[in-house]
């Protein structure tokens, strides 16, 4: 029997092309992550501007310039884009914040100054975090709060809770404190002036405040209050 000669399309000895690749997301190749990443960059700016409801998978696409094809290509609906986000984002952000409590074990004023200057951290590092924390993670009905006591529960709020309760039994830390409030009030003390810096930082009647200014001021107003008392400082190194 005589064998199948070689295809006219390609050249003999010329290798078989390779199969096809099935539907799905992109290989792990350089240019797949780098899209991948752009999409997610510019999810979260649209979020932050916006608010997760707000803005749709077809918005992120015109915010990356790409087509709503590649935005699905990647994410295949708004839920799976926001478990990623907070897989990828949020909680390598909360990781650490427990470990404070642990190295300052002894002393609550470090551990709440080492708290804000974390908060302020990442602020400053990542623009998108302030005002998303505050349109969807403290506002009512916020959509990823809600999605992140799915995925990560409470662990690290809990740490701190239980550190501030133990540091008022011990008589280190103010008794009339509510230890849940105090976390929270650190955290609004120092993102909420972040996620409203374009208001305060264009009004020329108003002193220049930096990030340092805000972690010094927060620490200050959580550890001695309003009353007369010594200047508040924090290690710049």
């Amino acid at each position: 029997m005589k064998a199948p000669e070689p295809s006219r399309d390609r050249a003999a000895g010329a290798p078989d092309p390779a199969p096809a690749r099935g539907p799905g997301r992109p290989s792990g190749s350089p240019g797949g992550a780098e899209q991948r990443t752009r999409l997610i960059e510019a999810a979260l700016a649209l979020f932050a501007r916006h608010g997760i409801l707000d803005t749709s998978l077809a918005a992120i696409a015109r915010e990356a310039g790409v087509t709503p094809a590649m935005v699905h290509y990647y994410f295949k609906t708004r839920d799976q884009l926001i478990d990623v986000l907070i897989d990828e984002r949020f909680v390598p952000l909360r990781e650490g914040l427990g470990d404070i409590f642990v190295e300052h074990r002894d002393d609550p004023v470090a551990a709440l100054t080492a708290l804000a200057q974390r908060f302020v951290a990442v602020g400053q590092r990542y623009p998108w975090f302030p005002p998303l924390w505050v349109r969807d993670v403290i506002s009512e009905g916020g959509v990823l709060r809600q999605r992140m006591l799915e995925r990560v529960g409470r662990e690290h709020q809990e740490k701190a809770h239980t550190a501030i309760a133990r540091w008022q039994r011990e008589g280190r830390l103010n008794a009339a404190l509510e230890p849940s409030l105090l976390f929270q009030s650190l955290m609004g003390l120092t993102l909420l002036p972040l996620a409203t810096s374009q208001m305060w930082r264009g009004d020329a009647e108003k002193p220049c405040v930096g990030v340092e200014d805000i972690a010094r001021h927060a620490v200050a107003l959580i550890t001695q209050g309003v009353g007369p008392g010594p200047v508040a400082r924090i290690d710049r190194g």
